[in-house]
């Protein structure tokens, strides 16, 4: 029986969540496959041992530098106790001396975005400047050490591959339909009452917690352009955060983002539900107009595939990583322009027959992407780099 070994400690937010979540129920339902799991934070209580997966649970306090420590120190003997086969790191930084052939899961664009580096710059944020060079420094030294780097779509795995001289290759990460619309979680009475009170409106969604690099502002200046273009019918902003700091994960500021909020006199058109629960996600994507996101770095974009799934319009900043996701169901503008993204929002709105159009092609795409595609690609690599055959589809 092949035995993987997922160090999944990093996963506590966003789309290191999704990873797991989906994942590991697939390698479960393997009978040729063991897996043992290292979680911690949001995981720990969530994910329990069954038959095929054994959970390892560990709680490093103290941020991201100690965890890597930690991880250095201890992870070598959890491996060789396990008897695992293969290493799968998911968190960008890799293993120094794995004692079984390693799979490094890259899915971090900040560490080659020059716009993210310019962006801290310009707000004067230096020490998380600082923070991500220095962690860039250990990302780009994980893929020369790690037998193989997997990044998430081709894209991102030729911009690895040009800034660290090493091969890189891409495994799409998935899209489950089925358990994505099966849920029939509603949403609280807050969140819906907050939403019921947008009906008439023209609805844009944008899924995410507050960070910089998904460009909020952009969109935020686009709102206040429509607000006047759409008169005298009504423009919503529909977030999936709140613009306050303490709200949202990491160390991010979202003052700024508020105050720019208040400068515009947007208070009623942007509407901030706070955090939704993945299984809730379904009722807000199909009760919207469109999906927008202006995001400047990106290695795959997961809601953009919920939103294609959901027969919700996207409307996405001009990223190539966009453009492999999305193809022609989406229609693409500039990432740092309001007043095209507003255009955009405008054409796609106010267009029957585009709206139509982009639906069927998007519901088509988002097809092409599969949790059991890349369990299924993720195994064959793993055999690969241990010597072993795994059966089975």
């Amino acid at each position: 029986m092949f035995h993987i070994f997922i160090n999944a400690l990093s996963a506590s937010a966003g789309g290191g969540l999704t990873y797991i979540r989906n994942v590991l129920p697939r390698l479960g339902r393997r009978e040729d496959v063991r897996t043992t799991l290292l979680v911690g934070g949001a995981l720990r209580s969530e994910i329990t041992d069954s038959t095929q997966v054994k959970v390892l649970r560990e709680d490093y306090r103290g941020g991201s530098g100690r965890r890597f420590y930690n991880e250095q120190r201890r992870l070598p003997d959890l491996i060789r106790r396990s008897q695992a086969d293969v290493l799968l790191s998911t968190g960008n930084f890799a293993l120094y001396r794995s004692p079984v052939p390693q799979i490094l899961l890259s899915r971090n664009a900040l560490y080659t975005s020059a716009d993210f580096l310019r962006d801290m710059r310009n707000r004067g944020d230096y020490r998380l400047l600082i923070d991500t060079k220095i962690k860039g420094t250990l990302a780009r030294w994980s893929v020369h050490i790690a037998d193989c780097t997997v990044a998430p779509s081709a894209t991102f795995a030729s911009e690895l591959q040009q800034w660290s001289g090493k091969n890189v290759e891409y495994i799409h990460h998935g899209f489950d339909h089925e358990s994505f619309f099966r849920e029939q979680t509603p949403l609280c009475q807050e969140v819906k009452a907050q939403f019921a009170a947008t009906e008439g409106a023209v609805r844009v969604l944008f899924v995410s917690h507050y960070n910089y690099y998904r460009n909020f502002e952009t969109l935020i200046r686009a709102v206040a352009i429509l607000k006047k273009k759409l008169q005298p019918r009504a423009i919503r902003l529909i977030l999936t955060c709140k613009l306050v700091s303490k709200d949202n994960p990491g160390i991010y500021q979202a003052d700024k983002a508020a105050e720019l909020v208040r400068q515009l006199k947007l208070s009623q058109e942007v509407v901030e539900l706070g955090a939704v629960p993945y299984s809730s996600l379904h009722h807000l994507y199909r009760s919207c107009d469109v999906y927008a996101t202006p995001a400047y770095a990106e290695t795959f974009a997961h809601p953009l595939v919920e939103a294609m799934a959901s027969g919700l319009p996207v409307i996405a900043s001009d990223l190539p990583v966009h453009r492999e996701i999305c193809g022609k169901a989406a229609v693409y503008f500039p990432r740092f322009a309001p007043e095209s993204l507003a255009e955009r929002i405008l054409q796609v709105c106010e267009s029957d027959e585009q709206k139509a159009a982009m639906r069927e092609m998007g519901l088509s795409r988002s097809r092409d992407f599969s949790w059991d595609k890349h369990v299924h690609e993720l195994l064959l690599l793993a055999q690969r780099l241990a010597g072993r055959r795994v059966t089975g589809k």
